[in-house]
């Protein structure tokens, strides 16, 4: 599956390896208001660690990260305040 916004703040980025999770996440969370939330979709078996790291490491929040299907991860995410 090809990245696809499925809804405002939301991304569908299955079918994405590294490093396009992480600069699409990036890019997303850039417009959000202090606080917002971002959901995330990904199948690539390294985004949760690469996601986890990139908000850890600019302030955001990982509010969690689930595995909605095999391979496939939920990952909701808050913009730092």
């Amino acid at each position: 599956m090809i990245s696809v916004e499925i809804a405002q703040n939301e991304l569908d980025l299955r079918g994405l390896v590294c490093p396009m999770p992480v600069l699409r996440v990036k890019k997303a969370l850039k417009p959000l208001a202090p606080h917002e939330e971002l959901t995330v979709v990904t199948d690539d078996p390294h985004a949760p660690a690469d996601i986890r790291t990139f908000a850890e490491q600019s302030g955001h929040e990982v509010v969690s990260q689930e595995e909605i299907a095999p391979g496939v991860v939920r990952h909701r995410l808050r913009h730092r305040a």
